[in-house]
C-alpha cells in the first residue's frame, strides 16, 4: 500500500472548506439524518418483499437466490467504497450513494421475474453497502474531531429509522401497491438527500490520513502496517459476531416464539420489535457508557449481557421470559458493532471501515442459514444458542483487543 502523505490536498469540492464548513453540531446532525435515512429506506423495502415475491411469481428458493443480489452487491461494493472515500472524501461518496439508494429502491417493484429482481437488487445492494461504508467513515472522522465517542448515536439513528420505515410500511402495505410505496420512498430519499447534502458537502475533508487520525485520536497510538491489518480483522470479527445475532433474530425470532412457545402472531412479531427497540435505546446511551467505562468494558460487558439474554430467549419455557431475553440481548449487542467499526476506522481509515463492515455484513448473512441448518438437524431453540456463543466470543475478543482501545 503506498504511503499516504501527511500534507494532503483536499479532494475537489472540499478545498477551502475550512472557511465555510458548518459547525460540528450541524455536521453531526446531517450525518445522523443520513444514518436514519439508510435504515428507513432499507426497512421500507424489506416489508414489501412478500408483495414483490407475489408479483414476480418467485418460489421460496428463487426468491432466496434473488435476495442474494442485495448481499452480493453490498459485499463487493463495500471494499471498493473504501478506496473511493480515500480518493474523493467520504462526505461526497455518502451523498452519491444516498441518491443511488433512493433511486434504486423503486426498481424491485418494476420487475416481473426472479431473475430481473435479482439483477436490480445487485444495484440496490451496491448503493446500500457503499452508503454504509461512506457514512461510517465520515462518522469516524467526526468522532475524532469531536474527541467524544459519539459513534453509537449514529447507529441509534439507523435503528430508529429502520423502525419508522418498517412501521410506516406495515401501515400502508394494505392500501398501496409496492410500486407506489417504493416510488414514494424514492421521492422521500431524494428530498432528504437534497436538503441535507449541502451541510455534509461543506463539512471539509472526510478522509483524513490514518497517520493524522491516529495522532489526533485519544488513547494509545494506532498500530501500523501488518499489525494494524490484523487488529482491523479482529474488530471485523467482533462486528461479525454481533451482526450474526441481528440476522438470526430478524429471520428466526418470530418463528421460535410461535412454533416453540405457542405465541400468537402479534406477540411473535413483537419479539424482534422489542429486540430492535432495546438495541436502539442502548445505542442512545452508548456515548455515555463509552465515556464512563471505556471501549473495552463496553465490549466485554455488552457481549456477556447479550450472551446471557439470548440464552434466556432461546431456552426459556415461557413466552414472557423469552421476550425478556430478547430485550436483554438487544441491549447487550447495541454498542458492539459501532465500537468495532469505529475502532477499525480509527486504525485504518475508510479501508478499515470497509473491512470491518464487510465482515460484519457477512455475519448478518451467515446467521439465518446456519440457524436454519441447525434447526433441521437439532432444534430451533438449540440453534439459537449459537447467538449466545458468538456474543460470548465477541466479549472475549473485546478483552483481547484491550490494548488497542482507549480503555
Amino acid at each position: 500500500m503506498p504511503r499516504v502523505n501527511k500534507l494532503r490536498t483536499a479532494p475537489p469540492g472540499e478545498r477551502g472548506a475550512d472557511t465555510s464548513a458548518p459547525p460540528p453540531a450541524r455536521l453531526r446532525a446531517a450525518l445522523t439524518v443520513f444514518f436514519a435515512l439508510d435504515g428507513f429506506l432499507f426497512a421500507g423495502w424489506v416489508v414489501r418483499i412478500p408483495a414483490v415475491k407475489h408479483q414476480t411469481g418467485a418460489t421460496a428458493s428463487t426468491l432466496g437466490l434473488a435476495l442474494l443480489g442485495v448481499s452480493a452487491g453490498a459485499v463487493v461494493t463495500m471494499m471498493l467504497t473504501g478506496r473511493l472515500c480515500r480518493r474523493h472524501g467520504s462526505h461526497a461518496v455518502t451523498v452519491v450513494c444516498g441518491v443511488l439508494l433512493s433511486l434504486s429502491i423503486a426498481l424491485p417493484a418494476q420487475t416481473h421475474s426472479a431473475l430481473s429482481l435479482g439483477l436490480v437488487l445487485l444495484l440496490f445492494g451496491a448503493a446500500y453497502g457503499g452508503m454504509n461504508v461512506a457514512m461510517n467513515s465520515a462518522a469516524v472522522d467526526l468522532v475524532t474531531a469531536l474527541r467524544r465517542p459519539v459513534m453509537p448515536s449514529f447507529h441509534a439513528a439507523f435503528s430508529f429509522g429502520g423502525m419508522a420505515g418498517a412501521g410506516l410500511g406495515g401501515l400502508v402495505a394494505g392500501s398501496l401497491s409496492p410500486a407506489i410505496h417504493l416510488a414514494a420512498l424514492t421521492a422521500v430519499g431524494l428530498l432528504v438527500t437534497a436538503v441535507t447534502a449541502p451541510a455534509l458537502l461543506r463539512g471539509g475533508a472526510a478522509a483524513a490520513p490514518a497517520e493524522r487520525r491516529a495522532a489526533d485520536a485519544p488513547g494509545p497510538p494506532a498500530v501500523t502496517g501488518t499489525g494494524a491489518r490484523r487488529i482491523v480483522v479482529l474488530f471485523g470479527v467482533i462486528a461479525l459476531c454481533t451482526a450474526y445475532g441481528e440476522g438470526a433474530l430478524a429471520e428466526w425470532g418470530a418463528l421460535h416464539l410461535s412454533q416453540d412457545l405457542g405465541a400468537s402472531p402479534g406477540p411473535a412479531a413483537a419479539g424482534y420489535s422489542l429486540f430492535a427497540l432495546t438495541m436502539a435505546v442502548g445505542r442512545l446511551s452508548g456515548t455515555t457508557l463509552l465515556e464512563r467505562f471505556g471501549q473495552t468494558r463496553t465490549l466485554v460487558v455488552g457481549g456477556a449481557t447479550a450472551a446471557a439474554g439470548m440464552l434466556l430467549g432461546a431456552l426459556a419455557p415461557a413466552l414472557w421470559l423469552a421476550l425478556l431475553g430478547f430485550a436483554v440481548a438487544g441491549l447487550g449487542l447495541a454498542n458492539i458493532f459501532p465500537v468495532a467499526v469505529g475502532r477499525a476506522g480509527a486504525l485504518a481509515g475508510p479501508g478499515g471501515v470497509a473491512a470491518a463492515s464487510t465482515l460484519g455484513y457477512g455475519g448478518m448473512l451467515l446467521g439465518p442459514p446456519v440457524i436454519g441448518f441447525l434447526a433441521d438437524w437439532i432444534s430451533l431453540p438449540v440453534a439459537l444458542t449459537t447467538v449466545t456463543l458468538l456474543a460470548a466470543t465477541a466479549s472475549v475478543l473485546g478483552f483481547a483487543a484491550r490494548r488497542t482501545t482507549n480503555n
